[in-house]
C-alpha cells in the first residue's frame, strides 16, 4: 500500500510541475489533460484506499502509519516524512480528490476565454490557462500531504503549501488592484493564526520531545497536571496551552471569528477556486486538524469550551452578513463562514464525528451551490450582481435544479444530505453540559432560519421573478458596462460545467443518509477520534436513533425543520411576493443594514489599527531611526564632527616654527600637570 499512497500524492503533483514548468512548450489542452489525469489517479487510488481501510478494515502496520523516510535528525529528535491513513483520513481523501476532479474538468469550460481577463499582449495572459491548471493541481497535492500526515511537521508543511497556493490562486487576475489586495489580506490573516498553530507545535515538542502522532497521543496523560507561565506569575495547564494554540491556527485556516475576514474577500480569484478552497479543502483543514488532535483537546475542557463559543459566534453573526449581501458568490461565501462555524461547534461539544460528518456533506452541496453560482455567471457574461438577475430557471434549467438540490441540502430540507449533519450538530449541542453550550445552542438553532432565508434570497432572486437582466442589458448597451456580450440572452452552459453539477448534486442528496448510521453511532472513527465518557454526546443521542426513516420523521418535528421552512416561506414573501416589503424593511432598519454591510467593523478596524498602525510605526522608525538616527547622526553626523575636528586641527598647521614650539611647550606643561597632580 506504500506505493499506492506515494502514487496518491503525487500524481497531482506531475500534473502541476509538467503543466507549470512546461507551459510554454506544451498546448493548452494538454495541460488541462495531464493535471486532470493526474487528479483522476487520485480520486481512483483514493476509492482503493477506502474500499482497503474503511470497507476491509485493513491498515497498514496495524495502525495505519507508516514512515517513508527521515529527511532530519535532531538532538535524538526524528523528523520524518511519513503517511497515517485510517478511517478519517481515507474519507478526506475521496471527498477532497473527488470535489478536486470536478473542479478541474469545470474549469476546461470555466477559464476557456480566460485570456479576455489580460490585457492584449500579455504573456502572463497568454499562459493563464496553463497556470492556473497547474495551481490547482498543486493545492490538491497539498492537501493530500496535510490530510495524510503521520506527525506534526509534515502537517505544517502541507498547512503552509494550502495557504501558499491559495495566496496564488486568489491573486490569480494580478492585474486588478483588488484581486492583490484580497490575496495578501488572506496571506497576513492566515500568518496570523499560523504564529499560534507553530507556537503549538513548539510546544508538543517541548513537551512530548516527538512530533509522531502516535506516540504524542499515547502520552498525552504524561502532560497532565503540569502547567507552564504565559506571563509572569500566571500558570496556564500545559495541555489547554497546547490545545488552544492549535487552535488558533485552525481559526486561521477555517475562518472563525475574528480570523475570518480573509475568506469572503477571497471572492475576487475565479470560481473553479473559490469551490475549491470553500467546499472540501483549505477551509475544512483546521476542523480536520482538531478533530485528528482531539485525544489531546479531550484533556482540556477549557479548549473545547473556547472552540464551542468561538464556532458559535462564527455560525451566528457570520450567517447574518450572508443577508445582505448582492454578490452571489458572497452570498455563498458568508455560507461557508457560517457552516464552519457550525462544525466547529461541533468539536467543541466533542462531537467531532459529527462535525466531520457535516464537513463531507458540506464539502459536496458548497461545491455544488459555488459552481451553480459560476454558470450563473457564465450565462450573465460575468454579472455578479443578483439585482441584475431573476428569471433564469427556464433558460438554465440543469444549473437551476443543481442549484436547488444544494440549496435544500444548504438549509437541511429532510432527506438531504444537509439535514443529518446539521441536525445532529444541534442535537449533540443541545446534549451538552460543557460550560457556554446553552449559548452555542440558541446560536446555532437561530442560524438554521438565517441560513433558509439568504440561501432562498439568492436562489429566487437569481432564479424567479421578473427578469431584470434586460435593464442592465439595455445599460450596457449604451455605455454603462463595457461586458462584450451586452444583449445576448443567458443560456445553460457547455456540458463541462453542468456535468461536475450533476456528479456533485448526487452526493448532496444521498450521502447523509448513506453515512449517518456508521459515522455518527456506529464504528467508523473507533480508535481515530478519542471522546472521555462524560462528554461523549453522540452516545446518547444514539440511544434514540431508530434508522434512516426515523431520523428524518423525528426532525420534521423538531424546531430545526420548522425554522428552515419558515426561512424559506419568509425568503418566497420578501423576495418573490412583496419585494416592495423587503425594501421597505431595508430602509426601516438602515442602521442595521450598514453594520451587516460593513462586516460589523472588522475590516475598517484592521485597516485603521493594524495596517494603519502598521504603517505609522515604519514611518516613525524611517524618520526618527533611519533619516534623523542612522542618516542624520550616525552616517552624516560622524562625517560633520570629522569635519569639525579636522576644521580645528588645521589651524595647528601654520608652517611657522614659533607655533609648533609653543605647542610643544605647551603639551610638555600639560604632561608635567597630569603627572604632578594624578
Amino acid at each position: 500500500m506504500e506505493q499506492i499512497y506515494l502514487a496518491l500524492v503525487l500524481a497531482p503533483l506531475f500534473g502541476s510541475v509538467i503543466a507549470g514548468v512546461f507551459g510554454s512548450w506544451i498546448e493548452r489542452r494538454v495541460a488541462a489533460l495531464v493535471t486532470i489525469a493526474g487528479v483522476a489517479v487520485s480520486f481512483v487510488l483514493a476509492l482503493v484506499v477506502f474500499k482497503d481501510t474503511v470497507l476491509d478494515g485493513n491498515l497498514i502496520n496495524g495502525n495505519g502509519s507508516v514512515d517513508i523516510y527521515t529527511w532530519m535528525v535532531s538532538e535524538g529528535i526524528q523528523f520524518k516524512v511519513g503517511f497515517l491513513v485510517d478511517n478519517l483520513t481515507a474519507s478526506m481523501l475521496l471527498v477532497v480528490s473527488f470535489v478536486s476532479l470536478m473542479v478541474h474538468i469545470y474549469t476546461l469550460g470555466y477559464m476557456a476565454d480566460d485570456h479576455h481577463n489580460w490585457p492584449a499582449g500579455s504573456h502572463a495572459g497568454a499562459y493563464g490557462y496553463h497556470r492556473f491548471f497547474s495551481y490547482i493541481s498543486l493545492f490538491t497535492f497539498s492537501m493530500f500531504m496535510l490530510v495524510m500526515a503521520n506527525n506534526f511537521m509534515q502537517l505544517f508543511f502541507g498547512w503552509e503549501a494550502v495557504g501558499l497556493v491559495s495566496y496564488l490562486l486568489i491573486g490569480f487576475w494580478f492585474q486588478r488592484d483588488t484581486a492583490i489586495y484580497a490575496n495578501l489580506k488572506a496571506f497576513l490573516v492566515n500568518r496570523v493564526g499560523d504564529f499560534g498553530f507553530l507556537l503549538g507545535i513548539g510546544a508538543v515538542l517541548f513537551f512530548f520531545g516527538s512530533m509522531d502522532y502516535l506516540e504524542v497521543f499515547a502520552n498525552r496523560e504524561s502532560i497532565v497536571g503540569k502547567e507552564v507561565e504565559v506571563f509572569a506569575g500566571v500558570p496556564w495547564s500545559a495541555i489547554t496551552l497546547i490545545c488552544i494554540l492549535l487552535f488558533i491556527g485552525a481559526m486561521g485556516k477555517s475562518a472563525q471569528v475574528p480570523l475570518h475576514v480573509w475568506l469572503p474577500d477571497s471572492m475576487e480569484g475565479p470560481t473553479p477556486i473559490s469551490a475549491l478552497i470553500h467546499a472540501a479543502t483549505m477551509v475544512t483543514a483546521g476542523i480536520f486538524m482538531v478533530a485528528r488532535m482531539s485525544p489531546l483537546f479531550e484533556m482540556s475542557e477549557t479548549a473545547l469550551s473556547v472552540v464551542l463559543i468561538i464556532g458559535a459566534i462564527t455560525a451566528f453573526f457570520m450567517g447574518l452578513l450572508g443577508l445582505v449581501q448582492n454578490d452571489i458568490k458572497k452570498v455563498v461565501a458568508y455560507s461557508t463562514l457560517s457552516q464552519l462555524g457550525y462544525m466547529t461547534v461541533a468539536l467543541g461539544v466533542s462531537a467531532y464525528a459529527a462535525g466531520i460528518f457535516h464537513l463531507v456533506t458540506h464539502a459536496f452541496f458548497k461545491a455544488l451551490l459555488f459552481l451553480g453560482a459560476g454558470s450563473v455567471i457564465i450565462a450573465m457574461h460575468h454579472q455578479q450582481d443578483m439585482r441584475h438577475m431573476g428569471g433564469l430557471r427556464k433558460y438554465m434549467p440543469i444549473t437551476y435544479w443543481t442549484s436547488l438540490i444544494g440549496s435544500l441540502a444548504l438549509i437541511g430540507f429532510p432527506g438531504f444530505s444537509g439535514f443529518f449533519s446539521k441536525d445532529a450538530i444541534i442535537e449533540a449541542v443541545h446534549a451538552s453540559t460543557l460550560p457556554g453550550s446553552d449559548i452555542a445552542y440558541w446560536a446555532v438553532l437561530s442560524g438554521v432560519f438565517i441560513t433558509a432565508l439568504y440561501s432562498f434570497r439568492m436562489f429566487f432572486l437569481t432564479f424567479h421573478g421578473p427578469e431584470r437582466f434586460r435593464d442592465s442589458q439595455h445599460d450596457e448597451a449604451h455605455g454603462h458596462d463595457d461586458h462584450d456580450h451586452a444583449g445576448h440572452e443567458p443560456h445553460e452552459t457547455p456540458w463541462v460545467v453542468t456535468l461536475p453539477l450533476v456528479l456533485l448534486a448526487i452526493p448532496s442528496v444521498v450521502v447523509g443518509a448513506l453515512l449517518v448510521e456508521p459515522m455518527l453511532f456506529g464504528d467508523y472513527f473507533s480508535g481515530v477520534i478519542h471522546v472521555l465518557p462524560q462528554h461523549d454526546v453522540l452516545a446518547q443521542l444514539s440511544e434514540g436513533y431508530h434508522g434512516v426513516l426515523g431520523f428524518v420523521l423525528h426532525g420534521m418535528m423538531m424546531p430545526p425543520f420548522w425554522l428552515a421552512m419558515a426561512g424559506v416561506a419568509t425568503a418566497w414573501f420578501l423576495f418573490l411576493k412583496r419585494p416592495d416589503l423587503a425594501s421597505v424593511i431595508a430602509d426601516r432598519l438602515s442602521i442595521l443594514r450598514r453594520i451587516l454591510l460593513a462586516n460589523y467593523g472588522f475590516d475598517r478596524f484592521n485597516d485603521a489599527f493594524f495596517a494603519g498602525g502598521s504603517r505609522a510605526l515604519g514611518r516613525l522608525l524611517w524618520q526618527k531611526g533611519d533619516v534623523s538616527l542612522i542618516d542624520g547622526t550616525m552616517v552624516n553626523g560622524s562625517a560633520r564632527l570629522v569635519g569639525w575636528v579636522s576644521g580645528i586641527a588645521r589651524h595647528f598647521q601654520s608652517g611657522y616654527l614659533y607655533h609648533y614650539a609653543l605647542v610643544m611647550v605647551l603639551g610638555l606643561v600639560l604632561a608635567l600637570g597630569w603627572f604632578l597632580f594624578f
